[in-house]
């Protein structure tokens, strides 16, 4: 960076120690020291609007979209009588559903109460859409074949089947193509020494 001129913006960079939980409890976490600028280590930081932690798990994304979530749809929830049924649709396409699909590929194989707290962003955005109850009957079909959504888990697998079905026909970029990993292999070896070993 130096070399080219670029200055390190300290209030945009963030340091992350990511492993396993037994792992994370016994490991003192060193600050990184670039030029004069000391950057410590977070155990939670963003990353294109995700937020990951040290242990790599999703709960706190997924927890921060979901009061995000319930925040919209609560002030959206006392001004549902004003608005039509389009202008619904579009505020909670704009303000939820896109949040709960956004990046959800990395909850693949996560477990369901992870993926339940997400559920129930969903039921209570398709309850306010059609305007019904909690134990109104039919919801499922409601959901389904109204309004033609899927279920949180059923959308990641099928996000992760059209992001393999494009990795197969080469219209991905370039860094998921399967040719760019049959490259990779070839390619000169990392070495890590054994003192950041604990840390990969």
């Amino acid at each position: 960076m130096a070399g080219n001129r670029l200055k390190l913006d300290k209030d945009k960079t963030e340091l992350l120690w990511a492993g396993t939980i037994c792992l994370l409890q016994d490991f003192t976490f060193p600050s990184l020291q670039l030029a004069v600028d000391v950057i410590t280590p977070k155990q939670h930081v963003r990353v294109l609007g995700f937020v990951i932690s040290a242990d790599l798990s999703p709960k706190k994304d997924v927890t921060n979209v979901s009061a995000t979530c319930f925040h919209h749809l609560r002030r959206l929830r006392h001004i549902r009588q004003m608005l039509t049924a389009e202008s619904v649709a579009t505020l909670i396409q704009a303000f939820v559903t896109s949040r709960v699909d956004y990046c959800n590929v990395v909850l693949a194989g996560a477990p369901t109460v992870i993926t339940n707290k997400l559920q129930r962003v969903i039921n209570v955005a398709a309850r306010i859409l059609r305007g019904t109850r909690k134990f109104n009957r039919g919801f499922t079909q409601l959901m389904h074949d109204n309004l033609h959504w899927l279920d949180v888990p059923e959308s990641v697998k099928y996000k992760v089947t059209i992001l393999t079905c494009r990795c197969l026909i080469g219209t991905v970029p370039q860094y998921l193509s399967p040719r760019w990993h049959r490259d990779a292999i070839y390619a000169p070896p990392l070495v890590i020494s054994s003192s950041c070993h604990r840390t990969v």
